[in-house]
C-alpha cells in the first residue's frame, strides 16, 4: 500500500470484530515500529504494555473513554469490543515529558496496524489509576495513551465539513461512522508561488 492509501485507511475504528483475535506477536510488531521513528534528543522515553490476554482487556475496557460526540455512547458492545490493547508510557526516569513522541508513536502504531488489516482507537480519557493497579505499574511509568485494537467491524465515511463548520462525528444508518474532515483550501493559509 502506499502512503497517501494508509492514510486514507486509518480511520478510528471503535467497533471490532471479537470473534478474530489479534496475536501479541502483531503488537510487538506493532511497537516495534516505533523503534524506527524521531525521537526528541533521541531520549527514546516512551514504554509499553500489550495485551491480548481475555482478562485483561476485559478489565482495560471499563477504565477507557471512547467516544466524546457520542455522548451517550458507552463504547462497544460484547462481540465487538478490541481484542488486544497497547499501553503507552513516558519511562519519567528518562524523560520529564514525551514532547511529540507519542504522537509520532501513535501514528506509526496505527499505519503499522492498518497495513496487518487491523483498526484502532487512540484514547487518552483513561482512569490511569485503575489501569496502573491493574498491572502493578511502578510510579516512574506515566500512562499517556492506550491504542485499542481489533479487526475492524464498522464503516468510517470522511465528509467534507458542512458550511456551519461543525466538527462533530456522528453514526449513522446502518452503523456507518461518518467524520467530517476540513478541505486542503481550508489547512492552507499560505501558497508561494501562488496559483
Amino acid at each position: 500500500m502506499q502512503l497517501r492509501e494508509l492514510m486514507e485507511l486509518n480511520r478510528t475504528r471503535r467497533k471490532f470484530d471479537q470473534s478474530q483475535p489479534i496475536d501479541v506477536g502483531t503488537l510487538e510488531a506493532l511497537v516495534e515500529l516505533t523503534r524506527f521513528m524521531p525521537s526528541g534528543m533521541n531520549k527514546q522515553p516512551l514504554k509499553y504494555i500489550v495485551t491480548t490476554e481475555p482478562d485483561q482487556c476485559d478489565a482495560i475496557f471499563p477504565l477507557l473513554g471512547w467516544a466524546g460526540y457520542l455522548p451517550d455512547w458507552k463504547g462497544p458492545d460484547k462481540g465487538e469490543q478490541p481484542t488486544g490493547y497497547i499501553i503507552m508510557m513516558l519511562d519519567t526516569a528518562i524523560a520529564d515529558s514525551p514532547g511529540c513522541d507519542h504522537g509520532i508513536a501513535c501514528q506509526s502504531i496505527m499505519l503499522g496496524a492498518v497495513e496487518q488489516g487491523l483498526g484502532g482507537c487512540i484514547i487518552a480519557t483513561v482512569n490511569r489509576k485503575k489501569l496502573a493497579r491493574i498491572f502493578d505499574l511502578d510510579d516512574r511509568f506515566e500512562i499517556l495513551m492506550v491504542l485499542a485494537l481489533g479487526v475492524p467491524a464498522q464503516e468510517v465515511v470522511i465528509e467534507p465539513l458542512p458550511s456551519d463548520g461543525d466538527i462533530k462525528y456522528w453514526s449513522g444508518e446502518n452503523g456507518r461512522h461518518h467524520v467530517p474532515k476540513r478541505s486542503l483550501d481550508e489547512l492552507l493559509i499560505g501558497r508561494f508561488p501562488a496559483k
